[in-house]
């Protein structure tokens, strides 16, 4: 998959293709429709598919101070585009030129001078431009004028439930991680790099492998049964283990960090990369009375966790 960071003086090879709009935070099964219809469409034209994101989220940009609210961040989100077979990822830079931009500049600017697209499609809901200025009748109206095709995706819904990445935070939020991946089409999971913690976990008989959430969404604190994919070196793999998520009340932490006991697991994985993805959720964080209160609960959640993933699904 060819990463492209500007739209300026794209390389002729990569110009001519049939894009797909939207910031697909998450690539729930929405999303996943929207990208279908583009690789239809790409394949019918003999066309490669692309796919335009903007990098920071456009959120990110005019919010700066809120709280991470991402589903995937910019790698984790490349690696499943990758899988899912698109050709082509434009991850521009929002900016004050972008985030200035009126809707018909855009076009202009970046779908026809830039990526000289053939045929875009886009979500119903799909806006851009400054002040979200344009809508999809006026990007079907614009991609008329300036000959490119324009295919709008209708609201795609789970039963009476439409997808939505909204929906799925506010599914994370309530623990609810079984729920929250059947509107992605996979289990939920924190991507990013193992660090070296206190070790604290070896002293009790639990080590545990540390991942911060950097800026992936806050789900609900606790305890969760979960799959870890080390994702390089020697140990590359997929092992069960159980985790939390929180701030560690129990020796006066604040910051919320994610650590793995790995199952049946002794090895040096400090610097790898891994994804975790939450399972089961098993129980709320709490603070305990001193370590023997600590580990007994350990191992009662170690249980619980081995018996939620021996029946788990491979997609919930």
């Amino acid at each position: 998959m060819h990463i492209i960071r500007h739209y300026e003086h794209v390389a002729p090879g990569l110009q001519g293709a049939v894009f797909a709009l939207g910031n697909f935070d998450g690539v729930h099964l929405g999303h996943q429709q929207v990208i279908a219809q583009a690789r239809a469409l790409a394949d019918e034209m003999g066309a490669p598919l692309g796919l335009l994101v903007f990098e920071p989220h456009p959120q990110q940009y005019f919010f700066p101070d809120k709280p991470f609210f991402r589903l995937t961040p910019f790698r984790a989100k490349a690696h499943k585009l990758e899988r899912l077979g698109v050709d082509i990822l434009a991850a521009l830079p929002f900016d004050e030129t972008l985030a200035t931009k009126q809707a018909p500049e855009f076009v202009l600017d970046v779908l026809v001078d830039g990526l000289h697209v053939c045929h875009v499609v886009a979500g119903y809901d799909f806006r851009f431009g400054k002040g979200r200025g344009g809508d999809a009748a006026a990007l079907g109206y614009m991609g008329m004028m300036e000959g490119f095709g324009v295919t709008i995706v209708d609201e795609v819904k789970n039963g009476g439930e439409t997808y939505s990445s909204t929906r799925i935070r506010e599914l994370l939020h309530e623990g609810k991680v079984r729920e929250a991946g059947q509107m992605l089409g996979d289990w939920w999971k924190v991507e990013t790099q193992i660090q070296k913690g206190d070790q604290r976990g070896r002293t009790i008989g639990f080590p545990t492998a540390n991942l911060p959430l950097d800026d992936h969404v806050e789900p609900a604190l606790g305890v969760y049964a979960v799959r870890i994919e080390i994702q390089d070196g020697p140990e590359k793999g997929i092992y069960d283990g159980v985790a939390n998520i929180g701030r560690r009340p129990t020796f006066d932490k604040t910051d919320v960090l994610l650590e793995v006991h790995i199952f049946d697991f002794d090895a040096d994985i400090y610097g790898c990369h891994a994804g975790v993805s939450l399972i089961g959720y098993i129980r709320e964080e709490r603070k305990f009375d001193g370590l023997d209160a600590l580990k007994a609960q350990i191992a009662k959640d170690s249980e619980t966790a081995r018996h939620i993933l021996k029946d788990a699904p491979e997609k919930p």
